[in-house]
């Protein structure tokens, strides 16, 4: 069976700068990779161009056992690729509920148009309310958007995800900006991406702790390169590694 992804000799130069220089690296189906680096190291710089929002240098990225190197972000979408950002995208101005449902609509195959008269869209819906219950926002579900919590917000872009009923899942930095109190709860919620939803999922953070309790490998960048991709185990034994990331023998 081919990887879910695969990505070959990938590369970004920006005004003649590198900024990743020839990523190599598979990713299996359910498998959840951690992504770490230093500031300035290239994560999201490579979230970015798996997602399609910059253009490669060099190189190619296979999903599903298929191209996808020059695919627009529109159809990386609709083949089952989807991501968050450091900072939360949701429309705050939606409730929950229509916020899911426009995901969910997508996914059917139904117009995106959230002007449109719901029971036109009762599976929409239906897929929507159950994706929101599945990570506690049900009672929420008419609420604003805006008044939520950040922590809140963070779990209603994964309801989005699971709405979209995208298979490979990129998550940039979900813990940036939340309570210590609220962490462990999102990292079980994330979790379950992979052991109940059999989604792939790539994760950027910089809370190790969450990275070690979560991944099955982790990828670690430095200056734009791919310095080991292995386990959580034998990177944080990494020389190299604790060299230019962890700073000290772990």
């Amino acid at each position: 069976m081919a990887s879910a992804l695969s990505v070959s000799d990938l590369s970004l130069n920006i005004g003649g700068a590198k900024i990743l220089d020839g990523i190599t690296l598979s990713v299996d189906h359910n498998e959840t990779l951690g992504i770490i680096g230093p500031n300035g190291a290239g994560k999201t710089s490579l979230f970015n161009l798996l997602s399609g929002l910059l253009p490669a240098s060099r190189g190619t990225i296979h999903y599903g056992g298929r191209e996808i190197t020059n695919s627009t972000p529109y159809q990386r979408g609709r083949a089952g690729i989807a991501r968050t950002f450091q900072t939360s995208s949701v429309f705050n101005n939606l409730t929950l509920l229509e916020n899911v449902r426009i995901a969910a609509q997508a996914a059917l195959g139904h117009s995106m148009n959230i002007t449109k008269n719901a029971y036109k869209f009762s599976k929409a819906v239906d897929l929507a309310k159950e994706s929101l219950q599945q990570l506690g926002l049900g009672k929420e579900m008419h609420h604003i958007a805006g008044s939520l919590s950040h922590g809140d917000k963070r779990r209603l872009e994964i309801a989005i995800i699971l709405a979209s009923q995208a298979d490979l899942i990129l998550l940039d930095e979900p813990m940036a900006g939340l309570s210590v109190e609220n962490v462990p709860a999102l990292v079980e919620i994330i979790r379950s991406l992979a052991t109940v939803h059999k989604k792939t999922v790539l994760i950027v953070e910089h809370h190790m702790e969450v990275i070690l309790g979560l991944a099955d490998r982790i990828a670690v960048l430095n200056y734009g390169e791919l310095i080991i991709c292995d386990t959580p185990e034998k990177v944080i034994a990494n020389p190299t590694v604790q060299a230019a990331y962890l700073g000290a023998s772990l």
